[in-house]
């Protein structure tokens, strides 16, 4: 399958930013989009990896730049970067946002779209729920379920699924819980689908074993999460 891609440029207010955009070419006319929001690294290998495998469905992707240019591979730049879109969960929204623009201008993108998040990106697409952004379908995989800003009684629009490794230290059992009232508080449709031993960044085919803490691929839960966002989107995405 040929996979074609183009970076995109577009700007949040006075920031630049350049994402990589995926399409199957060989599918004609305008489909449902996703919003791919990268990991704490940025726009990397593994996020440009994972926009290409969705592109395969046959939606156009466009694996977003919530950075800006100068700050992926400079870890001072980029944590203080994480850090100040942690704290300030309207600016992490308008970055996503401004990103869903840049994908519904593109000729390829029509129709419903969803956002998905790996890690950082998993805490940024729920943020957009959360904010009640017109989305049809939010992923969270391996991303922080903990919120400053929970959802409020019916501010959650787009159907929501959260893939989690039972196995993460960074994400504890009570923000499971905390993460399962605050979603049946605010109304919401929602998933959370849990994968024994799994550890935190489960999807990173490349992560080498023991060189970060509670980082390690697995591959059934790697599979198994693909396979439900996969029905999950081609229902949620249908015409």
């Amino acid at each position: 399958m040929n996979i074609a891609t183009r970076d995109l440029s577009y700007h949040d207010l006075e920031t630049p930013l350049t994402g990589l955009f995926c399409w199957n070419e060989a599918q004609e006319g305008p489909r449902p989009g996703i919003l791919l929001i990268h990991g704490g690294a940025g726009l990397d290998a593994h996020a440009r990896e994972q926009a290409c495998r969705y592109a395969a469905l046959g939606y156009a992707v466009l694996a977003c730049d919530m950075f800006g240019d100068g700050i992926a591979g400079d870890r001072e730049r980029v944590m203080a970067c994480l850090l100040a879109l942690r704290d300030d969960p309207g600016r992490l929204v308008r970055r996503g946002q401004a990103g869903l623009a840049a994908l519904a201008g593109s000729p390829e993108a029509a129709g419903p779209a969803a956002a998905v998040g790996f890690c950082f990106g998993g805490m940024a697409a729920l943020a957009l729920a959360r904010a009640g952004t017109n989305l049809a379908a939010v992923v969270s995989i391996h991303g922080s379920l903990a919120t400053s800003a929970p959802a409020q009684p019916g501010a959650v629009t787009a159907r929501v699924l959260a893939c989690h490794g039972a196995a993460d230290p960074h994400v504890p059992p009570a923000d499971v819980a905390a993460f399962a009232a605050e979603m049946n508080h605010a109304g919401a449709d929602w998933q959370l689908v849990m994968y024994g031993r799994a550890q935190y960044g489960f999807t990173h085919q490349h992560a080498v074993p023991g060189a970060m803490p509670s980082v390690a691929y697995d591959r059934l839960a790697d599979e198994r999460s693909f396979a439900a966002v996969r029905a999950f989107l081609a229902d949620a995405l249908a015409p």
